[in-house]
């Protein structure tokens, strides 16, 4: 069986996940680690090669699909769009007042170089996008409705990790459960962004730090926290490791609504994690089988979860698939 090669671009928490789901799928080898850091101060929890990023154009006709486990506020925008000139790539993309604007960008620089690049794969987007889909095609007659938490988001920590005096920061998005009891009573509410979800942070700010400044900026902070009720706790970083060091998350799709004679129908998918990262890296090495496998076949340029048909993700053949999962 000739295994599909895969390059990790930044090896933090999405990164190690990466490495250790690609570990589980016989079909899979991880060639290379890519960082910005010094290659020799950076410790893998497998044995795997570590290179500098500036020497990842040396790689080509090697790596036939490069998972990029970057933030999505800075990283990824501009490593996607360089990056896809050179390699398949599969990213977590996860600001979703950006998608379009981001799948334009990659799909241009994608066809331009004759790639593939996988976007917004995850939980949120990716498989909650699809239950979106799914559930509302299926049930015309009705209202979707999206619920995260209690959890770590890990694109919002990476977002307050980078306003200026931060030194380390957790997110929790928690769901409020009122409106996500209404929803399932089939009441088919109309809720706005504020009244679904409320955000706390606890950040470790650097000596000297204006906490103020930071609090504001948190709070202000379009796209992540502007339309939420924030809470933003300043604590030690001694407190952050004991009591905020673990990453779980979780949430619902839920569509309610009726059939044309009246017929009330729930429909509900749902997960609960112990760790992010992980399941996050779980699937985008899913669907770097995917994008491997369409690659072969002549696809070419930006795809999201929406593009990619389900049969192209599991390490089962067409055949097996038929018959044990149909």
């Amino acid at each position: 069986m000739q295994k599909i090669r895969l390059g990790i671009v930044g090896y933090g928490n999405l990164g190690r996940g990466v490495q250790y789901a690609a570990s589980q799928n016989e079909d899979m080898e991880v060639v290379a680690v890519f960082t910005r850091r010094n290659p020799a101060e950076v410790k893998t929890i497998l044995p795997i090669k570590v290179d500098a990023i500036e020497n990842i154009e040396k790689y080509k006709g090697q790596i036939d699909v490069m998972i990029l486990c970057g933030g999505s506020a800075t990283d990824l925008p501009q490593q996607s769009v360089a990056i896809v000139k050179m390699f398949n790539t599969v990213d977590s993309f996860d600001t979703h007042a950006k998608i379009p604007e981001y799948f334009d960008a990659l799909d241009a620089a994608a066809k331009e170089s004759g790639h593939i690049g996988a976007m917004s794969i995850g939980w949120d987007p990716g498989l909650f996008s699809l239950a979106r889909l799914y559930f509302g095609a299926s049930l015309e007659q009705g209202n979707t409705y999206t619920f995260w938490g209690k959890g770590v988001s890990q694109g919002h920590s990476d977002a307050i990790r980078r306003v200026k005096g931060v030194k380390d920061a957790r997110q929790y998005t928690i769901p409020v459960e009122s409106a996500l009891e209404r929803v399932r009573n089939g009441e088919n509410p109309v809720l706005t962004t504020r009244e679904k979800h409320t955000r706390e942070c606890f950040v470790v700010a650097e000596e000297g730090a204006d906490l103020e400044r930071i609090e504001r900026e948190i709070k202000q902070m379009p796209n992540y926290f502007a339309d939420y009720d924030t809470t933003v706790h300043f604590i030690s970083e001694e407190e952050l490791q004991k009591n905020h060091s673990g990453i779980p998350h979780g949430g619902f799709v839920l569509r309610s609504g009726t059939s044309a004679i009246g017929d009330r129908f729930l429909m509900e998918f749902s997960l609960k994690l112990d760790s992010n990262p992980n399941f996050t890296s779980s699937v985008l090495v899913a669907f770097a089988r995917a994008v491997a496998r369409l690659y072969a076949e002549g696809m070419r340029g930006a795809v999201t979860a929406f593009d990619i048909a389900p049969k192209y993700l599991s390490p089962l053949s067409f055949e097996e698939q038929r018959k044990q999962l149909l």
